[in-house]
């Protein structure tokens, strides 16, 4: 039985069995002739096969229930995955100085506002000494003018000398406000900037690179000793738990593709698959290729896709309700025509089915079978070459 068997699958070829289905063949003969014997020839007459629920789980038969479903019409895409632009900072040094500590290195894990290197700079030194010179300027005029606000309503002083020291009080408050936000467009957030006034004078010339958001070090082009420039870019850091998958549309696609479509994609670096929305649907043709950017958002909370990887993207248009589908891969020809393998209280039973619509993955169930009942997917042919095997021992 297991040379027939071996040799009905090899017949189709189809690829190396894998450990499930070996375990299956590899039962002795006894075991599928002693359940079926009593009932070969009136069984394999109607298509019947009696296997034991050790041998279903054994040869890796997977089960689908026969209903409702949805037949929808698939575009297939080739697509690149990458980073999101919304979640990758590429982090600029800001100033120009020296580097002189590392405390990221490529690929660790960051939080948003970790510091990332620092940088001596003598720009960041003048820019928080002018900062400091201005806070004090500004709290000296402040007291000169509320001085001057009293004597005045004790008619001791001018008025003329309480306006002039008012204005000049208001001055400070704006140069204060601008070498604020001098500091701020150097990358020193509010907390650091109310805490100059208490830090040493060494600490004036360090810049710190703080990474804007979470995520993970994907990039670093600074070392210790290096000089950089306000536009040297030091560090890449990207938030990949969620993932962009660039795609290219053909023109006769664009009418089917929207914004918010679920798309199925499969490969990468193992095979996986993995699903994904469109997100952005561009109204421009690539004058060359003749092809429309789309991408898709691809939820990756596990790491398992990798950015640069390559895919294909299936999305699912114009679907449809039906009464009855079946999976497609539970699909089988026997002879000519279209079976389903549906599971007995014994086994299985062959059904011809006759079919509607179609997709990849579900069929339109026109008859032959009904909502409820239970039909082999998974490593179905095992089935198909066993009902083989037990005609041919029938003919004989």
């Amino acid at each position: 039985m297991i040379a027939l068997l071996i040799g009905a699958v090899g017949g189709v070829g189809l690829r190396p069995v894998d450990s499930a289905l070996h375990a299956f063949l590899a039962m002795p003969a006894a075991t599928l002739a002693t359940e079926g014997q009593d009932h070969a020839e009136e069984a394999h007459g109607e298509g019947e096969l009696h296997l034991t629920a050790e041998q279903i789980e054994a040869a890796g038969i997977r089960l689908a229930d026969i209903g409702e479903g949805r037949i929808a019409r698939q575009l297939s895409a080739p697509g690149t995955i990458t980073a999101s632009a919304d979640r990758l900072a590429r982090v600029p040094a800001r100033v120009a100085g020296t580097v002189t500590e590392l405390h990221r290195r490529l690929g660790d894990q960051v939080a948003a506002g970790e510091v990332l290197a620092v940088v001596e700079s003598r720009e960041m030194a003048e820019a928080k000494a002018t900062y400091l010179a201005a806070v004090r300027a500004e709290a000296l005029a402040r007291t000169t003018a509320e001085r001057e606000r009293r004597l005045w309503e004790r008619k001791i002083s001018a008025e003329q000398d309480f306006l002039k020291a008012r204005t000049e009080a208001e001055e400070a408050r704006i140069r204060v406000d601008l070498s604020r936000a001098k500091l701020s467009a150097l990358g020193l957030g509010t907390a650091e900037i109310e805490a100059l006034p208490s830090q040493p004078t060494d600490a004036l010339r360090r810049q710190e690179i703080r990474a804007p958001l979470a995520g993970r070090v994907t990039d670093r082009r600074i070392d210790i000793g290096t000089s950089v420039s306000p536009e040297t870019e030091a560090f890449v850091v990207a938030d990949l738990s969620v993932l962009w998958v660039e795609l290219a549309i053909s023109a006769s696609d664009l009418a089917h593709l929207r914004e918010g479509q679920a798309v199925h994609l499969t490969g990468g670096a193992t095979g996986q698959a993995g699903e994904g929305k469109v997100v952005f649907v561009s109204p421009m043709l690539d004058s060359q290729t003749r092809t429309a950017r789309a991408v898709a958002e691809l939820p990756n909370p596990d790491g398992r896709w990798r950015p640069g990887a390559f895919v294909t993207a299936g999305i699912a248009t114009e679907a449809q309700s039906v009464a009855l589908s079946v999976p497609t891969e539970a699909l089988q020809t026997v002879e000519g025509r279209t079976v389903v393998f549906v599971r007995t209280e014994g086994g299985f039973i062959k059904r011809e089915v006759v079919l509607g619509r179609r997709d990849e993955r579900s069929a339109e169930l026109v008859s032959g079978a009904q909502a409820g009942e239970q039909v082999a997917t998974a490593n179905s042919f095992v089935l198909k070459a066993e009902l083989g095997k037990g005609e041919a021992e029938h003919a004989h």
